[in-house]
């Protein structure tokens, strides 16, 4: 046999883990014995039980077998899977490693830690479609089976290992009888055991014969054992079996074990008492008490036995081990009730380790540090016989590198406190202890993970000694096993075979330690021997043949089946599925659905009726009658399962419908179209809709035109300042509300509102006027915001006039004129006269440039002939040549012309007599090394210009700008600058001065040339309107006052556009408008089912909101930028090409997820109109539509909106009745005395008294045989207080921004809220429950709300987890009962909760949470907020930190929740904060005075530099928390932090944030202001370009705490933020230099737009 093709002999085994080893492209290959190709030959034939030893290799002859079905099936072209099931977690991840390693077939395992019980249909066909083994537990595939996600019939083989559980009532045994014996295509079957025999023992052949039988006829298989021993017996290791026997116990204890249980009766009794109160009526708090002392015996025992059994030390191990595990218990979520019985249980506890200890000297420690100590020990009683026997074992183990033992114990409180005991015994140090705990209901048990963790540590070899219960006992591999300990006798010949299987290393040890003279023992173990060996004998010597089965396989008291989907449940599994319905039930902490068992007994035959909760689809199931009970309760469960899916509380799968949508919910999407739908993390790629009103193809005809007339008029509120008036003509109707509008434009120091007004029809000549009215606005606007010539010397393309051919500039999309009207009929409203003689100068000035360049040479253009002759021009020496006429030197002031090489338009300020052109130039940017150019070397030098009259003085003139964003009142900084005259060289930065005769007069009034500032802002607010009032036809709701355009305006404007309008306030509304429209219609469509249906199904009605909505194109999300906007005629120099790859406006339905491109820019759009959204802007967007039309038109325009979305959320009114008619069944009479003292308080009497009885009724009254609660109520009543009180804050707050508005719904709109509501009206003593609980904690909460000297907020974050949610719900449900009785009144409902609800909220009194608003005031300030989180037993412990210049403030919170521990330490810092003069925004009275000191405060740290201030900060009494603020001294730097800068907008600015939060030092300070030139800069500054452009330049001071202050100086930069970013950038490398950070600069990618 070749070495290299056998694996070790571990591998032979119950599945080798192979835990260092990865998925190889090859499998390994090996060779099978005899014994395992005689085994597999049988296995081919037949299903199979193969029954060898552990270690002999019964998981390689599986591995063969799935090799051999895998080539056959693949040969076939066969789907079929083939299963290996294992009963444990770490078997399956073990086998899973051992086919991946040895075979070449796709393989895959299923455990719970995949959330496999929670995947779908179409999960598991994915799995089954793409491996072809499957290896998991039966109870997984068994829950699939019933379900109907896969069946038997796509199984070929199944593996089954550990298969003796068969025998009991185990996964396997149900698996076999519910579903492969009842199947057609059965799979074949190969099961694996050391021992077949699963009972404690055999007691007679025939015992045996009948088991094996037994599980032969389970598993459909015959057994295969091998007769021939010798193969097996040489290469498979047995361990040397060795008994060791210890004395019998010298000490009892009795006196100690009787004081301790006279001390557990005491506690007993003190938990009784504890329970004998005004909640002792209570079921709830009978479970409560009986769980302590059900707690108080387990540890009790655990105690006594580890005292019994290991002696007094490990007693008070144990002791330690309970009282930690009732710690580690302590929820944060516990009422004061089950706190004070855990706290006796510690208490007892506690006592315990008192008593116990005063049995011990103070040092019995020492004790452990020699052998010989430790035999005193024994004699003293402090550790018993056996363990010090056990002690005497360890040691002679041999050197800890040799030793690989697994010691197994009865219980898991004795692995764990031998673990700990091990570990302290001195001379046992050189070993590595750990124990294997399982057991899932256990309280010792280690979790699955853990369980994995430490066997691979004891594999490995990280831990010698393993100390186990029978966890470790099957399938577990452990090949370099060198003894096996059984402290414990094994109980079972199968603990005795597979614990003994465990030793596998080669002259390993298998020992058994006995009590010396204990018979019982000695008899036992006889017993086991002899059941191993019997077994054996006769499965090798059993005539197949002649046996019958002696069990029935069919045995089934009834099953009910699905046919559509195969899914099945049976009258065993009928009680689990019943639990697990109840479960998925709405709950609370006080109520917690079950189902409730009743049994009758008639003439011998029990007869079970099952009740549901109230909020089940059906409420009461009575079963066939059995003469066993237990037989009778699963019938009835059957019979409840199978009415739950006639009813639809069962899909067909079987499983509970509380994640499934309701029946004829129609407005619903699926698949990716509807993933991440709603979220800010999805990016979608859209069109822009356009105004359909702004196109037309008038421009196009030769026929003379009659187009529609709005005028624009313009009046300024600063005296003096007039604008012309101009006309907009369009080819289209506008609707009134956007052709009468009064639009407000805000300059930079005055504001213009502009007022659109219909002038009717206005007709014009084809020939002369609309040619005319063309040119004039294709001159001016690509003079004044674009260019008028094509080309450059750099791009080597010839410069060109773009207006000196024909070619057409107009676009049919966008297609309107834009002219000025005669000023002398400005304010004639009744007529309308368009100045056709500025209109025919500008076309001449056209002409003009047309023919200056077609005939101009290689010098320029031609243009001193235009001036008349040189006699002429001679004989008018004080006139002003100009390139198209003379004019006198004082005419010439606010002249508008045109420079003929640039294409730009200028107006005239001033004559500047003492510069001509032959004066040096002063717009030279150009550094020259020669002499300064002149004026007639620049032009003659760069435009080939020559100029004839150099001597005449030189014209100052205001250069034209760029447009810019006047539509808010924000930004109203930017604008037209007021002309400064000058008549030296410190000129502002947009006046230049120019030579005359390059400027052509235009003839056109300066009041047209301002006007035309004005007109991109107007014309965008106009088109903005145009396409509200597109999508309001689109909508199509017929009323007789439809919707303002300006409103549904306002709702497709994002916050993005920077307007002084968003959609945030509407969205708000339209939020509560949706809510309360599909509650409503949930409630009165699905009376049948429960609130968890409606909770799970208003999510996918909101989440859609984004799929349906078809009109994204119209969404604004970007800021209006002035410069890309275009006028017909006019050619955009800032383009941004399209990088779609789209070629039209159309596009699909693109999608990015979260790892989206982060260089996508969100809102802006290309060329193309191409633009990303946001997936949530869309669904908040449609919301603020419904918000739109709810202000606009009431609920109905907001219902018909709803519907044109496609949400279907109508309703028949007699469901309003239908719902009155079945609360009108409930009987109120005996309570009627409490519900009109209710109506009393609440001041509306009930038509039907049974609403306001469902109102206030909990559910745990079930168990009082109530079949309603107040749930569904509270659903509707939720979203009918939302909608009421959001309405009437929206109202009431007109001019607050969106977030207070949202502050204020939050504050009004909370359970906590609701609950004071209910409190204050005295509502809670009418609430019909059945729960101790919460009537305790009702009646807290009432005692701590009725404290008026406790803070309000202290009150509620403390313990918000102590405001009984109960009351809130409550509250919710009357106001859902009211809206019902009413017939849907909204405004009765108000009418009555108003006052109920007073106060409240307002801005005036809003309390923010002290986190919410220590957040915002540390933002508002600079400084970083630090939060540290830990717990400590049962209490979270919040640390904030908040670094001043001079002083680290520090406070801590402690509660049992993590929010209100965090709340709390808020609180504390604000108090600090206050008394240093920081005080939040809102906080307006106190805000002058808090300034001052701030500013005072600054001020002296500022001086001293680095200044250490000791200020005793006074603690408020509270709790005794740790609450000292403190100085802390900065440490010297260490490492430097590495930061990497953008070298984009905001990268550096970003990148020093960062750093001074992760240092935290306070936010460094900006000051930037407008950079000036002095008269030597001027030459820095371009002609035309630069020297019109504002420069800032910014200061940064950067304070470290307990350090330096560093101040830095930037450069200048066109804008602000810019400024601020070189400042920045200036300051890190600052910081770099002094070692403070380590930079690396990134350079921005490219961005798609």
């Amino acid at each position: 046999m070749s070495p290299s093709k056998r694996p070790i002999d571990s591998a032979d085994g119950e599945g080798s883990p192979v835990t260092a080893k990865k998925q190889k492209h090859e499998p390994e290959e090996f060779e099978p014995r005899s014994h395992q190709l005689a085994v597999y030959e049988v296995a081919l034939r037949t299903n199979t039980i193969a029954v060898l030893e552990t270690g002999s290799g019964k998981t390689m002859i599986s591995v063969m077998l799935v090799k051999h079905f895998g080539e056959e099936l693949k040969k076939r072209g066969d789907q079929r899977l083939i299963l290996f099931l294992a009963p444990t977690v770490h078997l399956v991840v073990q086998q899973y490693e051992t086919i991946k390693v040895h075979t070449d077939v796709d393989v895959q395992y299923c455990c719970g830690a995949k959330a496999v019980d929670a995947w779908s249909i179409a999960s598991w066909q994915k799995e089954v479609s793409t491996y072809q083994v499957m290896v998991m537990t039966p109870q997984i595939l068994l829950d699939v089976l019933r379900k109907g996600f896969l069946n038997l019939d796509m199984v070929h083989l199944m593996v089954i290992d550990e298969c003796h559980h068969a025998l009991g009532d185990h996964p396997y045994n149900k698996l076999m009888k519910e579903f492969y014996h009842k199947s057609v295509l059965k799979p074949h079957i190969f099961g694996m055991t050391a021992s077949p025999i699963l009972r404690k023992g055999i007691s007679s052949t025939a015992d045996c014969e009948g088991q094996l039988s037994e599980l032969e006829a389970i598993l459909d298989s015959k057994i295969c054992t091998v007769a021939d021993r010798s193969e097996i017996n040489m290469f498979v290791p047995s361990a040397k079996e060795v008994n060791r026997y210890y004395d019998a116990k010298l000490f009892i204890h009795e006196e100690l074990k009787t004081k301790l249980r006279l001390l557990l009766d005491k506690y007993d009794a003190s938990l009784v008492q504890l329970g004998k109160s005004s909640l002792d009526n209570y079921n709830d708090t009978d479970d409560i008490i009986k769980a302590p002392k059900k707690d108080l015996s387990s540890y009790y025992d655990k105690i006594c036995h580890c005292m019994d059994e290991l002696g007094l030390v490990c007693a008070i191990e144990a002791t330690k081990i309970c009282i930690d595990a009732v710690s580690s218990s302590n929820s944060t979520d516990r009422h004061d009730f089950v706190m004070v019985n855990v706290a006796q249980c510690k208490s007892f506890l506690e006592e315990v380790l008192q008593k116990l200890a005063e049995r011990l000297p103070a040092d019995f420690e020492l004790l452990l540090k020699t052998e010989n100590d430790c035999a005193a020990a024994v004699q003293k009683g402090y550790i018993s016989s056996k363990l010090y026997e056990l002690i005497q074992i360890i040691r002679s183990l041999g050197m800890p590198s040799q030793v690989v033992c697994l010691i197994f114990v009865e219980r898991n409180i004795t692995a764990k406190v031998l673990e700990r005991f091990i570990k302290k015994v001195c001379f046992l140090s050189h070993f590595t202890v750990s124990y294997l705990a399982g057991g899932s209901s256990s309280v010792d048990a280690l979790t699955p993970k853990s369980q994995k963790d430490t066997l691979d540590s004891f594999r490995s070899g990280k831990a010698n000694l393993l100390f186990t219960t029978d966890v470790a006992e099957e399938g577990t591999d452990v090949p370099d096993c060198s003894c096996v300990i059984r402290f414990d006798l094994p109980k079972t010949a199968r603990s005795y075979i597979q614990s003994h299987g465990r030793a596998r290393q080669a002259g390993s040890h298998y020992v058994i330690m006995l009590e010396r003279g204990n018979l019982q023992q000695r008899d036992l173990l006889f017993d086991i021997i002899k059941n191993k060996h019997s077994t054996v004998d006769i499965a090798l010597n059993r005539d197949q043949d002649s046996l019958v089965s002696i069990v029935s396989i069919n045995e089934d008291l009834g099953a009910y089946y699905v046919d559509s989907t195969g899914a099945s449940v049976t009258a065993d599994s009928s009680v689990s599925l019943i639990n697990t319905y109840c479960q998925n039930l709405p709950r609370d902490k006080y109520f917690t659905p079950k189902p409730i068992f009743r049994f009758t007994l008639d003439g011998g035959y029990y007869e079970c009726t099952i009740t549901l909760p109230p909020n089940a689809a059906i409420q009461t199931i009575v079963g066939p009658a059995n003469q066993n009970s237990h037989v009778a309760k699963k019938l009835a469960c059957l019979e409840a399962c199978k009415r739950l899916h006639q009813s639809g509380a069962l899909n067909d799968h079987l499983l509970p419908c509380v994640q499934e949508h309701l029946d004829d919910v129609k407005a619903e999407k699926t698949g990716e179209s509807a993933k991440g739908a709603g979220t800010t993390k999805r990016k979608e790629l859209h069109g822009m809709t356009t105004a359909h009103a702004m196109s037309g193809t008038w421009a196009h005809q030769n026929d003379g035109i009659i187009l529609q007339g709005y005028k624009l008029n313009f009046s300024c509120n600063r005296i003096g300042e007039n604008y012309s008036a101009f006309i907009l003509l369009i080819d289209a109707i506008l609707d009134q509300d956007v052709a009468c509008k009064e639009i407000d434009l805000y300059l930079i120091d005055k504001m213009v509102k502009a007022d659109i007004s219909p002038c009717g029809p206005i007709a014009l000549d084809k020939k002369q006027q609309v040619d005319q009215g063309k040119l004039f606005q294709e001159l001016f606007f690509n003079g004044l915001f674009g260019k008028l010539f094509t080309g450059s010397k750099s791009s080597g393309v010839s410069r060109k006039f773009l207006l000196s051919d024909n070619r057409s500039l107009w676009n049919t999309s966008n297609m309107y004129m834009l002219l000025p009207l005669d000023s002398s009929c400005a304010h004639k409203h009744d007529k309308v006269s368009i100045n056709w003689k500025a209109i025919s100068a500008s076309a001449s000035v056209v002409k003009f440039m047309r023919e200056i360049y077609s005939s101009r040479g290689q010098n320029g253009p031609v243009v001193d002939s235009k001036c008349g002759s040189s006699e002429t021009r001679g004989s008018m020496p004080d006139m002003i040549h100009l390139a198209n006429r003379f004019a006198e030197p004082q005419s010439l002031k606010g002249v508008v012309v045109l420079a003929i090489h640039t294409g730009r338009i200028y107006c005239v300020l001033d004559v500047v007599t003492g510069l001509t052109a032959d004066s040096p130039f002063d717009g030279n940017s150009r550094k020259q090394s020669s002499d300064t150019w002149t004026f007639s070397e620049y032009f003659s030098k760069k435009y080939g210009i020559v100029l004839q009259h150099p001597r005449q003085p030189l014209l100052l003139l205001k250069s034209s700008h760029n447009p810019h964003n006047l539509l808010s009142s924000k930004s109203g900084t930017e604008g037209n600058f007021v002309p400064k005259r000058s008549n030296g060289k410190n000129v502002s930065l947009n006046h230049v001065h120019m030579p005359p005769e390059l400027l052509v007069d235009i003839d056109v009034p300066y009041e047209v040339l301002k006007s035309f500032y004005l007109l991109p802002s107007l014309m965008y607010r106009v088109e903005s309107l145009m396409l509200a009032c597109q999508l309001r036809k689109e909508i199509s709701f017929c009323s007789s006052n439809p919707i303002p355009s300006f409103l549904i305006l306002e709702a497709i404007t994002t916050l993005r556009c920077c307007e002084d309008f968003s959609m945030e306030r509407l969205e708000l509304l339209g939020d509560s408008v949706l809510k309360y429209a599909v509650s409503c219609s949930l409630f009165l469509k699905f009376p049948g089912k429960h609130e968890g249906n409606y909770c799970y199904t208003y999510p996918k009605f909101t989440n859609i909101l984004q799929c349906v909505a078809s009109q994204q194109g119209y969404i604004r999300d970007a800021a209006f930028e002035p410069r890309r906007w275009v006028a017909p005629g006019h050619i955009s120099i800032h383009r941004v090409p399209c990088k779609c790859g789209l070629n039209d406006n159309e596009v699909p339905n693109i999608i990015l997820d979260t790892i989206s491109d982060k260089s996508i820019v969100i809102g802006k759009a290309c060329d193309r109109g191409h633009r990303w959204l946001c997936s949530k802007t869309i669904s908040d967007c449609v919301e603020a539509l419904i918000g739109a039309y709810y202000v606009g038109g009431g609920l109905p325009a907001a219902l018909a909106f709803i519907k044109w979305l496609g949400i279907d959320t109508e309703f028949e009114p007699d469901m309003v009745e239908e719902a009155i008619r079945t609360a009108s069944g409930w009987t109120y009479l005996p309570k009627i005395h409490e519900i009109e003292t209710l109506e009393s308080k609440i001041g509306y009497k009930f038509t039907v008294k049974g609403l306001l009885l469902e109102s206030i009724t909990h559910a745990s009254q079930q168990e009082l045989g109530v079949f309603f609660c107040y749930q569904r109520l509270e659903f509707l009543g939720d979203s009918v207080l939302d909608l009421l009180i959001t309405w009437h804050l929206f109202q009431r707050h007109k001019d607050i921004d969106p977030g207070e508005l949202t502050d204020l719904r939050s504050a009004s709109v909370n359970n906590e809220n609701f609950a004071q509501v209910a409190v204050r009206h005295k509502l809670q003593q009418h609430l019909q429950h059945n729960s101790g609980l919460l009537l305790e904690q009702i009646t807290e909460f009432v005692k701590r709300l009725e404290d008026s000297d406790e803070n309000k907020y202290m009150l509620l974050s403390n313990g918000s987890s102590k405001v009984p949610k109960v009351l809130g719900d409550m509250v919710e449900s009357i106001a859902g009962a009211i809206l019902i009785d009413t017939k849907l009144d909204l405004d009765k409902v108000w009418e009555i909760f108003e006052p109920l609800l007073s106060p409240i909220a307002t801005p005036e009194n809003l309390e923010l949470p002290p986190l919410r608003e220590l957040t915002e005031l540390c933002s508002h300030h600079g400084y970083f907020l630090n939060t540290t989180c830990t717990n400590e037993g049962d209490m979270n412990v919040a640390v904030l930190e908040v670094q001043l210049e001079d002083v680290l403030l520090v406070r801590e919170g402690r509660e049992k929740n993590k929010k209100a521990a965090k709340g709390q330490a808020a609180y504390l810092l604000l108090k600090d904060l206050e008394e240093k003069g920081f005080l939040h925004s809102r906080y307006a009275s106190k805000g002058t005075q808090a300034e001052e000191k701030i500013a005072s405060h600054k001020e002296s740290v500022e001086k001293s530099g680095s200044l250490m201030l000791d200020i005793e900060i006074p603690t408020p009494a509270k709790h005794g928390e740790v609450v000292n603020s403190k100085n802390v001294s900065v440490p010297s730097p260490g490492k430097p932090v590495a930061l990497t800068v953008k070298m984009q907008k905001g990268g550096p600015r970003t990148a020093l944030y960062e750093l001074c939060k992760r240092c935290q030092w306070p936010m460094p300070s900006f000051e930037t202001l407008e950079w000036k030139p002095s008269g030597d800069q001027m030459n820095e500054c371009t002609e035309g370009g630069d020297a019109n452009r504002h420069m800032f330049v910014s200061g940064i001071t950067l304070h470290i705490p307990n350090s330096t202050i560093i101040k830095r100086k930037g450069d200048r930069r066109p804008d602000k933020k810019s400024s601020q970013d070189s400042a920045a950038l200036t300051m890190l490398y600052e910081l770099e230099k002094l070692g403070r950070c380590q930079i690396e600069v990134q350079q921005p990618a490219e961005r798609i737009s």
